[in-house]
């Protein structure tokens, strides 16, 4: 980093790279439709980048330090881009094995249409809670529930919301999770009272979530599909797979090791692993199919085919079209366009952090702010922000915390304030964005782009709502001991 003093931006220079990315990713959108996000949209990101680090340039930062802001940037991404490789080779290989196909046929037995998407929500949230990882439960529940929805007819992007929605209730207050141990680290806050802080806003919007679940499912309501595609899917699925129970120790494997706090990348890798010796042994056929191979012998053909579903994912071969397209995916190479996103929205973020416009906007915001109510609200929009801009989950809550705890305490606010106002505002939205990690991981992960689950993502929309009503309200807002602030406890209302 430069040890020369850097002028510092004016509110216009970092507001600049936003209306150009804003512009940018519009006729993005005009030009190439549901095909902005092959291209388009990284196109846009690293134009808006340019700018803002010809904005820094301007403003005393060397060319070295704006690359080395990148660099440390993209770094912070090069976790979950793993996490991705690992989850295209576990999707490949799980319905190789049969896995994905033995999910969705229990799964068309088990779930009625009338309350699918609720229990859908409701199943994820518990394994959500347990495990602590909305990802996991995006890549194992969710790509089944997603079939399942297919089967019943149901909608794929109600499906992703309620997927979704309980992935991250579950994600968000347990103590597996690392948000809930980030967020109150960056506040200053004490991990279990910032869980029992966040309960006051996750209840409700996971309650109402439900509930507009619910509504739905009851309004779609109907007997199971009897089109020819899918009707009778459980016969297609079972006399191309040899399904069973125990094709299920992969998923139980990958949520032991989660249980147990084991990383992310390693648990998902084993499970993509476990797939493959699984299909290898009960559904060798299958997997000859896939090699495709005749010149290979019978042991180097499974391999070749095992190895397949993992880097090219798995390519359905029962004859019915529509339930080919249903178990045509997974594979790493599926997760490089994505990959290729989170790249160029982290190297944006990147240059806008390093060049000082985030926290120029965020000083903006802070004088805004006159009473407790307006400062959490404040709070979540620059959380939600930080989202958009700086195209990541840890980012939006590390560095919307480092800058509003000393607001916070100077108002003799407890910290637990501004650790749930994290959670409820750069937590939750990160999968509303689609060039956010998150967003860009559970489009390609559910195979729904993120505008169009986004409107049934309720529990994510709700929750930010939530926690402006009760800021606003006064509602359990929390002050400090009044010899622990050095200025007086001011009103919690507006």
């Amino acid at each position: 980093m430069s040890p020369r003093p850097v002028r510092q931006p004016s509110l216009f220079q970092a507001l600049l790279p936003l209306l150009c990315l804003a512009i940018a990713l519009a006729t993005g959108v005009y030009l190439f439709s549901d095909n902005a996000s092959s291209g388009a949209n990284q196109v846009s990101l690293m134009l808006a980048g340019g700018v803002a680090a010809i904005i820094g340039i301007r403003n005393g930062l060397k060319w070295d330090d704006i690359q080395e802001g990148m660099v440390h940037g993209i770094s912070l991404a090069i976790g979950p881009i793993f996490i991705l490789l690992a989850v295209g080779a576990l999707i490949g290989t799980w319905i190789l094995s049969g896995t994905v196909p033995t999910m969705i046929v229990y799964g068309l037995k088990l779930l009625h249409p009338s309350y699918f998407y609720p229990a859908a929500c409701l199943i994820c949230a518990i394994v959500g809670l347990v495990i602590g990882s909305s990802w996991t439960v995006a890549g194992t529940l969710g790509v089944a529930l997603i079939g399942v929805a297919q089967g019943l007819d149901m909608s794929p992007a109600v499906t992703a919301g309620a997927v979704i929605s309980g992935g991250y209730f579950g994600d968000k207050i347990s103590p597996l999770s690392d948000t809930p141990n980030i967020a109150p680290a960056a506040a200053g806050s004490e991990l279990f009272s910032h869980i029992r802080h966040m309960l006051w806003t996750t209840v409700p919007s996971i309650v109402i979530a439900l509930i507009l679940f619910t509504i739905i499912g009851l309004g779609e309501a109907r007997e199971l599909a009897t089109d020819q595609a899918f009707g009778n899917l459980p016969q297609v699925l079972g006399q191309q797979f040899s399904l069973g129970a125990h094709l299920l120790i992969p998923m139980v494997v990958v949520f032991a090791l989660a249980i147990t706090g084991f990383p992310a990348y390693p648990s998902i890798l084993i499970g993509a692993l476990l797939g493959a010796v699984f299909a290898v042994i009960f559904q060798p056929d299958v997997v000859l199919q896939l090699a495709d191979n005749e010149a290979l012998s019978r042991p180097m053909a499974l391999l070749a085919g095992a190895w397949t579903a993992m880097f090219d994912g798995y390519h359905g071969q029962t004859g019915v079209g529509p339930v080919d397209d249903l178990l045509s995916r997974g594979g790493m190479i599926s997760m490089l366009n994505t990959i290729w996103l989170i790249i160029c929205a982290m190297g944006f973020g990147a240059v806008m952090e390093r060049a000082g416009l985030l926290e120029r906007m965020i000083r903006s915001v802070l004088k805004a702010a006159k009473s407790a109510g307006s400062l959490i609200a404040s709070t979540l929009a620059t959380a939600i922000g930080a989202n958009i801009v700086a195209a990541d989950q840890y980012m939006a809550i590390v560095l919307t915390g480092r800058l509003f705890a000393p607001e916070y305490k100077r108002r003799g606010l407890a910290p637990v304030n501004l650790s749930r106002a994290l959670e409820d505002g750069g937590t939750i939205t990160s999968p509303l964005v689609p060039w956010n990690t998150c967003g860009a991981y559970m489009a390609a992960t559910l195979g729904v782009a993120t505008m169009d689950y986004l409107p049934y993502a309720f529990f994510n929309l709700v929750g930010p709502l939530v926690a402006v009503v009760s800021a606003y309200a006064g509602f359990k807002i929390l002050m400090l001991p009044r010899a622990a602030g050095p200025a007086p406890a001011p009103s919690p209302a507006r």
